[in-house]
């Protein structure tokens, strides 16, 4: 049977799920059962249809299903950050990515949506409301209203990061924030460093939180006092963090090593230690976060604490499609590696 059928106008049309149907030997309900899942059909009906299928160059008829299933079949990607975020820190476009890709495995669109703004977070909220499956959310801080009111409404919901005052109410998939700065910071001191500072993330999220509390358990475990002179917060851009460094800069001349909690933050560090005068790693061994593109496109190249983005975008997509099969919440908690280079 070839891909289209003359109709009575002679035009083409496209095939149906009777075409399948016909072409696999099958009942409509089986190819109906193995488009939705494949669950209660034979392997070899299941092969039948699958082979049907691509023989007949069948497409599922989005809006039709979506009637019938009350699923709209996609998902959305929601950050909490302004815009010009999006376009300047590379690893939202790495988790972005990822997401899509394995989104496209099971035949998923995902829509981007930005919401830096209260106006953009009311419009996104109205559009997600009967129009998502369900919403990866990333970059949440604390107070921000979003994952809370995508859970009272009952939208199925996988956060990047553990959400700060969320409880268990909330899945997410999370890097091992807390481990990978007391690697880094361990092996700082571990290389003769002994005035170690930090740039920390944003202190209203996770990542910012976990990270500086990393750093200051190795600290104590190492002997080493916590200087409250030696933490500035940061904004995980570039421009933050060359301004954290300068303001470290000023107040303790002799740190000998910089954490710091994001490779494009990094970034900006290294150019402030550039326009002091201080050598990187010779005078000041400089750490980072992320291993994002970032990281290498670093002069000199940053050490830094490799976030598995892959792993962590495959996962946040596999929970949520389980959340939207019905499953409970779920939390996972994903391993980071130190990876060495020139810059400490």
């Amino acid at each position: 049977m070839s891909r289209t059928e003359q109709n009575g106008a002679g035009r083409r049309r496209p095939p149906t799920i009777h075409d399948v149907a016909r072409e696999a030997g099958v009942s409509r309900g089986t190819v109906s059962r193995v488009l939705n899942g494949g669950h209660n059909v034979s392997p070899a009906a299941l092969d039948a249809v699958n082979s049907a299928i691509h023989k007949t160059g069948y497409t599922v008829n989005r809006h039709a299903r979506s009637l019938i299933t009350g699923r709209s079949d996609s998902v959305a990607f929601l950050l909490t950050e302004p815009q010009e975020r999006f376009f300047e820190d590379p690893n939202f476009n790495v988790l972005l990515r990822g997401c899509t890709t394995a989104l496209a495995a099971h035949d998923i669109p995902l829509l981007l949506m930005i919401a830096g703004t209260e106006a953009e977070r009311r419009r996104n909220m109205r559009y997600i409301a009967g129009h998502v499956d369900g919403v990866l959310l990333v970059s949440s801080h604390s107070g921000d209203p979003v994952a809370a009111q995508l859970h009272e409404a009952g939208v199925p919901l996988v956060a990047c990061g553990k959400p700060l005052g969320q409880g268990s109410k909330v899945s997410y998939v999370a890097a091992a924030d807390r481990d990978g700065a007391r690697d880094m910071v361990r092996f700082l001191y571990e290389s003769g460093r002994r005035r170690i500072a930090t740039v920390t993330g944003p202190l209203d999220t996770p990542g910012g939180v976990e990270r500086l509390a990393g750093y200051r358990e190795t600290l104590a475990e190492c002997g080493l006092s916590f200087d409250e002179a030696l933490v500035v917060p940061g904004d995980y851009s570039r421009a933050g963090g060359q301004a954290a460094a300068s303001l470290l800069l000023e107040r303790a001349p002799d740190i000998d090593a910089v954490f710091v909690a994001s490779d494009l933050m990094a970034q900006g560090v290294l150019t402030a230690m550039e326009q002091a005068g201080r050598r990187v790693p010779q005078d000041i061994a400089v750490g980072g976060f992320d291993d994002s593109p970032a990281a290498l496109a670093a002069r000199p190249a940053l050490t830094t604490v490799r976030q598995p983005w892959d792993r962590i975008s495959s996962e946040m997509v596999r929970v949520l499609l389980a959340q939207i099969g019905g499953e409970d919440p779920a939390a996972v908690i994903l391993p980071t590696e130190l990876v060495r280079r020139e810059s400490a």
